[in-house]
């Protein structure tokens, strides 16, 4: 009879909170309400993995690289988050227009009020780029 395998945890888990933070950061761009939450989770587990790391003598870049990820993640993901909130009424309002839109110039034409829409919402964005050095 063979003996199991026993696995040790705190040598992957620097590797797990960098792979978990990736995964986060992969999430924020697909789903930005799932990524808020997977960066939380990739956030708590990269701290954890710290001391796991010094209590075998292992380096714990991976899991500051894992910190460091998930943070970043966590920051676009709330960002983006919160502008789905804030901009819900002019989505709502442009995927009414296209469930209506049977042609090019129709969808067109909802696109231009939802830009519009958006640039009144957000006042900054209307603004035109101009350059100290441009003639």
């Amino acid at each position: 009879m063979t003996t199991p395998v026993q696995l040790r945890p705190a040598e992957s888990a620097g590797r797990r909170a960098l792979w978990l933070a990736f995964a986060a950061a992969v999430m924020t761009f697909l789903l930005p309400v799932a990524g808020l939450v997977m960066s939380v989770f990739a956030l708590v587990v990269s701290i954890r993995a710290i001391p796991l790391l010094r209590s075998v003598p292992k380096p714990v870049g991976t899991a500051v690289a894992g910190i460091v990820v998930s943070a970043t993640a966590l920051l676009f993901s709330a960002g983006a988050a919160t502008l789905q909130v804030y901009l819900r009424d002019e989505y709502a309002a442009y995927n009414e227009c296209m469930k209506g839109a049977g042609t090019v110039t129709a969808r067109e034409g909802c696109l231009n009020r939802l830009d519009q829409a958006v640039k009144e919402k957000i006042p900054f964005l209307d603004r035109e780029l101009t350059y100290p050095f441009s003639p």
